[in-house]
């Protein structure tokens, strides 16, 4: 009977022998892409591109060989990207218009909102690539965010209406309540393959007031806010928990200063506004590295 390994958060775990490994199968352990290897085989695989092993038939076709590759080191490339790397996202710019023209124009109607924003939230996701966890996806549902969006739009309704400024002041911290909780649904929808990650913010939501408290007085120095903001950033990717990689943002105030004041300069022109939303956020990505927790 052949031993089975499989990979799992780009660790080897094994070997198991067959009829266990066919159990790891049945419970939903190895999925269809997760990486897995035997005696004989090549190197590591999906187990979806071996014959028989999801479906339950004949074994795969055995090539001698020594023992199991290295994970990083074998022949399918993708196996040792658990080691870290940036992130990375692109989309074509006619996309990006029209999906923005819609959201911003459905948007106006109110009600559609919500569901706009979850549309435009799984596409946006879509288009960002993160190392070793493949076709990441935005699994969330618009109904979630619809008392909190919904909520606050009475409730600042009802303060115009009234003129009170103790309802404006409730319906603002709502809005900063609600923008926390946003952060959370959003990093705990996040999946890879179909599959959650099971990702969660750690942040709490007091510390998250602090910092929109500073970003704001930043403002008055006309350039403080731009550090600010990427001391946000770090705080926001050290607070996402549930694996073992950490989020680490780079890049700093000085560099998102600049940036700023370029694509305010150009954006004045109209027309270069797509092109330089989305080298904002391309450089963004690239500032957001992976690293097993603990080595910075």
């Amino acid at each position: 009977m052949a031993s089975w390994f499989y990979a799992s958060e780009g660790k080897q775990q094994g070997p198991y022998p067959e009829g266990q490994f066919r159990d790891l199968i049945a419970q939903g352990v190895v999925r269809p892409d997760t990486l897995v290897w035997s005696e004989g085989m090549a190197g590591w695989q999906k187990a979806v591109e071996i014959p028989g092993l999801i479906g339950g038939a004949g074994a795969p076709p055995m090539v001698p060989t020594g023992g199991p590759p290295m994970m990083g080191g074998g022949s399918y490339t993708g196996a040792g990207s658990a080691a870290g790397g940036s992130l990375s996202i692109d989309f074509g710019i006619w996309d990006f218009v029209w999906r923005t023209l819609a959201m911003t124009i459905g948007s106006a109607f109110v009600i559609p909102a919500p569901w706009l924003i979850v549309w435009y939230t799984k596409w946006l996701v879509s288009c960002v690539r993160v190392p070793g966890r493949p076709n990441l996806s935005f699994e969330g549902g618009a109904m979630t965010i619809v008392p909190w969006f919904f909520g606050i739009i009475v409730l600042f309704a009802i303060a115009g209406y009234t003129g009170s400024q103790l309802i404006n002041l409730l319906a603002f911290l709502l809005y900063i309540a609600a923008y926390w909780l946003f952060i959370r649904w959003f990093v705990a929808n996040l999946a890879s393959n179909g599959q959650p990650l099971g990702l969660s913010f750690s942040g709490t939501p007091w510390a998250y007031v602090g910092w929109m408290l500073l970003f704001f007085v930043s403002i008055i120095t006309i350039i403080g806010w731009a550090w600010v903001y990427a001391a946000w950033l770090r705080w926001f990717c050290r607070n996402i928990q549930g694996t073992r990689r950490e989020v680490v943002f780079v890049g700093s105030g000085l560099e998102f200063l600049w940036r700023s004041i370029v694509i305010a300069i150009v954006s004045s022109l109209i027309i270069p506004i797509p092109w330089m939303y989305r080298w904002k956020l391309r450089w963004l990505a690239s500032q957001a590295l992976l690293a097993p927790r603990g080595s910075t």
